[in-house]
């Protein structure tokens, strides 16, 4: 997509999932008002095949992923996961079990596999799996009564549970984490920002807004150097040495400088003009 292009806007309809296009940015709505946006097998698969769908898509550069109504995801549907369990589903034995576990463990790890920033606009409840899927995005914004956390230790599992004992302490250190994931107590949006987990906070009427402001300033970046950035910062975080970590960099900066891209953005810079990125 070209600056200055107009975009394109298109809505899929999904019962549970909606994704609406508006050129080279995804807004994708959890859409289950009506149960807080909790995950229930359909919106499980749902989220799964949606972001492994972005690994090799060229054309959408960005996601926005929030909830309708008034919450952004109060983790499992409970009331479905016991109802499957009394069919035969996840309960049925540990196979099963661990099957249902994986499918909602695999959301976050294509979150992070995906190539493209997300960025999470949490208003209202954000606990359980909803907390993880907030975890997992690159860029957080919240309102005032967001509040978010580990539930699980409050159903009688652990409180380490998709991808939360990994994110946590990277994003707030060890110390706020255990907290967090030992008490399951909530962590409010003015403490969020405080310890770094959320940018800022908005009023809810200005989610969208702000959500945007992010949205035009990652579609300045270039298309390669944007997922480049991005992977990099993910290996990054895992690196055993900074020689590991500027390895990646200097290999990402050669593939960048070899790009049309690169190009265009040098001379945009010397016209003083904003680039058309090809």
């Amino acid at each position: 997509m070209r600056l200055g292009r107009p975009p394109k806007e298109e809505t899929m309809s999904d019962p549970v999932l909606k994704i609406e296009k508006r050129g080279a940015v995804d807004w994708v709505t959890l859409n289950r008002p009506d149960a807080l946006n909790s995950l229930n097998p359909e919106l499980i698969d749902a989220l799964n095949h949606y972001f492994e769908s972005l690994e090799r898509d060229y054309d959408t550069r960005i996601v926005v992923l929030r909830g309708a109504g008034k919450n952004f995801c109060a983790g499992l549907d409970i009331k479905a996961s016991a109802k499957r369990n009394s069919e035969g589903g996840y309960g049925a034995d540990t196979q099963a079990s661990l099957d249902g576990q994986r499918r909602i463990a695999n959301i976050v790890m294509k979150m992070r596999r995906c190539p493209q920033p997300i960025v999470a606009c949490v208003q209202g409840a954000a606990a359980g799996g909803g907390f993880a899927l907030a975890l997992a995005a690159d860029i957080r914004i919240a309102t005032p009564n967001a509040r978010m956390n580990c539930a699980f230790i409050k159903l009688g599992v652990g409180g380490c549970d998709i991808g939360s004992s990994y994110f946590l302490p990277r994003l707030v250190g060890v110390s706020v984490a255990s907290e967090l994931i030992l008490t399951g107590r909530f962590i409010q949006a003015p403490r969020a920002l405080a310890v770094g987990l959320v940018s800022e906070i908005v009023e809810e009427a200005d989610l969208e807004k702000a959500a945007q402001a992010y949205v035009d300033d990652l579609l300045l970046t270039a298309p390669l150097a944007l997922r480049l950035s991005k992977e990099c910062l993910n290996m990054s975080v895992d690196a055993g040495s900074i020689e590991q970590v500027i390895a990646m960099e200097d290999r990402n900066q050669i593939l960048c400088v070899k790009s049309e891209d690169f190009r265009e953005g040098i001379t945009a810079f010397l016209e003083k003009r904003k680039p058309n990125w090809a």
